[in-house]
């Protein structure tokens, strides 16, 4: 008989779908700490797991392991090689957060442009004048760079499209033909589309050690651009990200995540009324929590089934499976 961890907290209606199924047990541990589930982990022969991380050493203490299905579409904190090692597949929900993700985006976009917050702050505190500023500035007819046209990327582009931006792509991995016929100009170097950019919006997943936007890159932007993530803190670097604001090369920026989650409270862009935050939530409108919370339990389900979707499965490929 299987017995399932949920692993953080997920929406009734995921949940409801063990209720339909026969044969299987579960535990269900709200906190999203890691050592929260850690003394359930060796009776569980599937995890549903939100954002706690998944490292080689706690993957030890699972004997029973099958199966991990995340709650969302990113694993950078899982250890994939070990899961890989043990046979075990890393799933993932696929496109059921997307549009929640490029709404999020567009709404970091508007507000950082309008300059939202400040607007905010000076009409709560008597001070009309605030608009005689002109701070605010437009989307229409701005360059926007958008850098991984996966699901995420390209909902960004049809929404942008809409305010008539002009909108460069940045992404390797997506044929040129393909970008173009989307309505975009493709940018083969990541520098080119930099230059042009007024927006620049991030749809990838961590690159390599570094930071793919830091201080060099931030440079090349032309003055008071805008920069908008909602992919992965560590894609920014946050020290060069202030830096800019500070000279005026960047005008504002949204972030809905950021390199240490949460970020610890003296750091100053927490301080700083350029920047819209918002607690890595993009993903996690009403709606798609929903969809999550459904798609993370049906793989788990499936897999048990026999019936599992290797397009859901990260390491398919090394398991096999693709």
């Amino acid at each position: 008989m299987p017995h399932i961890l949920i692993a953080g907290r997920v929406h009734p209606d995921g949940r409801a779908l063990l209720e339909g199924a026969s044969g299987i047990t579960s535990d269900y541990v709200e906190d999203t700490g890691e050592t929260a589930y850690l003394q359930r982990l060796p009776d569980a022969d599937a995890v549903l797991l939100r954002t706690q991380p998944l490292s080689a050493e706690t993957l030890a203490t699972a004997p029973r392991l099958k199966i991990v299905s995340r709650h969302g579409v990113g694993y950078d904190s899982v250890d994939v090689p070990a899961l890989t090692a043990r046979g075990i597949p890393l799933t993932v929900v696929g496109d059921v957060n997307a549009q929640s993700v490029a709404e999020q985006t567009l709404t970091l976009m508007l507000a950082a442009a309008k300059r939202l917050i400040r607007a905010d702050r000076a009409t709560r505190g008597g001070d009309w004048n605030y608009r005689e500023l002109l701070e605010p500035c437009e989307l229409n007819s701005k360059t926007l760079l958008i850098v991984g046209f996966g699901r995420i990327g390209r909902r960004v582009a049809r929404l942008c499209q809409a305010f008539e931006m002009r909108v460069l792509v940045h992404d390797p991995f997506v044929p040129s033909e393909e970008i173009a016929a989307a309505g975009a100009v493709p940018v083969a170097e990541l520098a080119e589309g930099l230059k042009q950019a007024n927006f620049l919006t991030l749809h990838l997943p961590k690159v390599g050690d570094r930071p793919l936007i830091g201080a060099a890159e931030l440079a090349l932007l032309p003055e008071e651009a805008i920069l908008v993530n909602t992919a992965r803190g560590p894609l920014v670097d946050e020290s060069a990200l202030m830096a800019a604001l500070e000279s005026g090369r960047l005008a504002a920026a949204g972030l809905d995540v950021f390199a240490v989650e949460p970020p610890p409270s003296e750091a100053p862009l927490l301080g700083d009324d350029r920047l819209v935050l918002a607690p890595h939530a993009a993903g996690v409108s009403r709606e798609s929590a929903a969809r999550m919370s459904v798609a993370a339990m049906q793989n788990i389900l499936d897999f048990f089934e026999g019936r599992l979707d290797p397009r859901m499965v990260v390491n398919a490929a090394d398991l096999g499976l693709a």
